[in-house]
């Protein structure tokens, strides 16, 4: 697939999983579970040394997502993890984190 075919069908799969997405914002995307197991169900990670979700830029995470498919971030489990969805399950995913309530701001 070219660039430019491969990067308007991830466009409009991103598009469409949004649409769908916001009209079902409570039910957690179905592949969430794979991301969970490190993430969280809520995005707020249990590991110390993995990172919270929860709140997070969609931009932000979703640049971070193809600096992991291109190995530019060399994490193999994250690798592995995105290489198991498609495009359009991913984008579900990465919206349901960005969605989700951040970490509270503690009182001075």
């Amino acid at each position: 697939m070219r660039p430019f075919r491969r990067a308007a069908a991830f466009a409009f799969a991103a598009a469409a999983s949004l649409s769908a997405f916001s009209t079902n914002a409570q039910t957690a995307p179905a592949r969430l579970g794979l991301c969970a197991g490190c993430h969280g169900e809520t995005g707020r990670a249990t590991a110390s040394a993995t990172p919270n979700l929860a709140g997070q830029n969609l931009d932000y995470m979703r640049n971070a997502i193809k600096l992991y498919q291109s190995g530019a971030r060399d994490v193999p489990a994250m690798r592995a993890a995105v290489g198991m969805v498609n495009a359009a399950q991913l984008e579900q995913v990465l919206a349901w984190y960005a969605l989700a309530p951040g970490p509270e701001t503690p009182t001075p």
